[in-house]
C-alpha cells in the first residue's frame, strides 16, 4: 500500500484498525492525508470482515477503479443530479450510475463516508456507464444540498412516508433527486434538506424497494415528465 500511495495511484479510501500503531502504519497515514485519501478509523473486527478474515495487519486500501470528478464542472450545465445518501452495496451502487446514465442523469454524487466507491465491483456492475457519466465524491450530504439549492435546483427526496407520490408531481429544474441507502433509508437531516419527499406506492406486503430499482422508477418518470417541456423557474428556497 506505500508503494500504491508514493506511486500516485488513485485509491477510494484506506481503513485502519483503532489501536494499530508503528512506523510503517503512521507513514501510511501521513501519505493518505498528503494525497487526499480518505480515511476512517474502525474496529479490527471491521477489517477483518472486509478482508473476509484474511491477514490485513490492521489497514485495507480500496482501489478506485476510475477517477472522481469536481461538482463545479458537473453543476455547469446540469439538469438532474443524483445524490445518494450512504449507499454501501457496490452492486447497487453500479446498478444506479448505469440507471443514472440512462435516464439521461448529468452525474451521480456519493458521500465519502460510510458508503461504496468507485471499486471493480462497481465498474463491472455500472456495465460501462462509468466510462460516460461523472461521479462525484462530497463530504457532507446536508451541506452539499444547501449548495446545491444556492446554485437553483430543487431537492427531491425519495421516502416511504413521503407526501406525495412520486408520479403525481412536476418536477422543476434543475433536480437533484436524493436516495437513502439500504435499510435505513434518508437520514432525518437529508429528509429537512429536501425541498419535496416523494414515495413510490407499494401494493404487496413489503414498504419498499431495492434502491438500485426504486432510482429506475423515480429516474424514469423525472425523464418523462421534463422531456419537451419548458424549465419552470424557482421561487426562493
Amino acid at each position: 500500500m506505500r508503494e500504491a500511495l508514493l506511486a500516485g495511484r488513485t485509491l477510494d479510501r484506506v481503513l485502519i484498525a483503532r489501536g494499530a500503531g508503528g512506523a510503517r502504519l503512521q507513514e501510511i497515514i501521513d501519505l493518505c492525508r498528503e494525497r487526499s485519501v480518505p480515511l476512517r478509523f474502525e474496529p479490527r473486527e471491521v477489517l477483518d470482515r472486509v478482508s473476509h478474515n484474511s491477514t490485513h495487519q490492521g489497514v485495507i486500501a480500496f482501489g478506485a477503479s476510475q477517477r472522481y470528478s469536481d461538482l463545479d464542472q458537473v453543476l455547469k450545465h446540469a439538469q438532474l443530479l443524483v445524490v445518494l445518501d450512504g449507499v454501501e452495496d457496490p452492486h447497487n451502487l453500479g446498478a444506479i450510475i448505469r440507471t443514472a446514465h440512462a435516464a439521461g442523469a448529468t452525474a451521480v454524487l456519493i458521500p465519502e463516508r460510510r458508503a461504496a466507491g468507485l471499486t471493480e465491483t462497481v465498474a463491472k456492475a455500472a456495465a460501462g456507464a462509468l466510462e460516460h457519466l461523472p461521479v462525484v465524491r462530497i463530504g457532507n450530504v446536508t451541506h452539499t444540498l444547501e449548495e446545491l439549492k444556492k446554485q437553483g435546483f430543487w431537492i427531491y427526496g425519495l421516502d416511504e412516508r413521503g407526501n406525495q407520490l412520486y408520479s403525481d408531481i412536476e418536477y422543476a429544474r434543475p433536480t437533484a433527486i436524493v436516495l437513502g441507502g439500504e435499510g435505513q433509508g434518508l437520514h432525518q437531516l437529508v429528509k429537512k434538506h429536501c425541498d419535496v419527499l416523494v414515495r413510490i406506492p407499494m401494493a404487496g406486503a413489503i414498504s419498499s424497494l431495492n434502491v438500485s430499482v426504486a432510482t429506475g422508477i423515480v429516474l424514469f418518470e423525472w425523464r418523462r415528465r421534463v422531456s419537451g417541456k419548458p424549465q419552470p423557474a424557482k421561487m426562493g428556497s
